[in-house]
């Protein structure tokens, strides 16, 4: 069976996401059992293809068998927390730091298991993303940066596996306060940043960043020119998010692309979803630092991609 783990906040967006596709759901927790092969879920934190099942006999027989199966495993429990934990001390110490961006992403298999219904243990040794519940651990910084939306770009960039260098000109849409086009001076690119708002003197005096106060759906190929990046974070409609990503696609002018998808409510908007994810070599990705919202990639390789991919998303009916 393929194990999908939701985000606690997030857990009913996975639920409906599932549904979509008429394969009978088996909620335990966070984790949602489904037999057959993997399906191109968004809303998931982790995915456990191939998930193995054995029986709870005893903590030393659970942590014995985990060893035999892999070097490394991190337990994410839903109940019998203090179980789980003995189980935990029996296996090799494994204690991820946080990591400085930027970093390449780990490539070494990290197991997940869990003490699941009627007495079975369910353990997935290569899960889909190589961090533990899905978080990248990123190093935080509370001092440079005007505000935490930094650790989101991070997170999408990582993702990716390939960042901005000091040759690229990118467009930070949306920008204020500063969070990104922060991130993107730190990398030495050159920053078109524009929005509504002032960004933080902090981000708008760097040499690097060239701010413009303004619409950002405004800023269109005609007039911007060749972008080696587009980065997006406005909070808009996603069909207006659409329209505007996909003149730059059209246009043959830029070359990556990063946007979040702000969700208007509880409703899911599979139809504008699919636009996106119907777009070859994309995916939209639900981010341990997205919350209740999306980001769309543009484009993704085979090593980006931790999990098979379809070029269109099926629509709700």
């Amino acid at each position: 069976m393929t194990l999908y783990e939701a985000d606690p906040e997030t857990q009913s967006s996975l639920e409906e996401d599932l549904s979509r596709f008429g394969r009978p759901t088996v909620n335990w927790g966070n984790l949602f059992s489904v037999e057959g092969p993997v399906l191109p879920t968004i809303w998931h934190r982790n995915i456990w293809p191939e998930t193995l099942c054995f029986p709870f006999v005893s903590i030393g027989q659970t942590a014995k068998t985990l060893r035999s199966l892999g070097a490394l495993w991190v337990a994410r429990p839903q109940d019998q927390f203090r179980r789980h934990q003995l189980i935990q001390d029996g296996l090799p110490r494994f204690q991820p730091k946080p990591r400085a961006f930027p970093f390449v992403r780990p490539q070494g298999d990290v197991g997940v298991w869990t003490l699941g219904k009627d007495g079975q243990v369910w353990a997935c040794p290569r899960p889909a993303s190589p961090f533990p519940g899905g978080d990248p651990l990123l190093a935080e910084n509370k001092i440079d940066p005007p505000s935490s939306a930094y650790r989101k770009l991070q997170e999408a960039l990582s993702w990716l596996g390939r960042w901005p260098g000091p040759k690229d000109r990118c467009l930070d849409a949306g920008s204020s306060p500063g969070g990104w086009s922060w991130q993107l001076a730190e990398l030495g690119t050159e920053v078109l940043s524009v929005d509504r708002a002032p960004l933080d003197p902090r981000v708008s005096q760097r040499p690097n960043v060239h701010f413009t106060e303004g619409n950002a759906f405004t800023w269109l190929p005609a007039a911007v020119g060749r972008l080696d990046w587009l980065f997006c974070d406005v909070a808009c409609y996603p069909q207006k998010l659409w329209d505007w990503v996909k003149i730059w696609l059209e246009s043959g002018l830029v070359g990556q692309i990063v946007v979040t998808i702000k969700l208007q409510g509880k409703t899911l908007d599979w139809e504008i979803l699919g636009r996106f994810s119907a777009v070859p070599s994309s995916r939209i990705v639900h981010l341990f630092h997205n919350k209740h919202e999306l980001t769309w990639l543009w484009p993704v390789t085979s090593r980006s991609a931790p999990v098979p991919m379809k070029k269109e998303l099926r629509s709700s009916d």
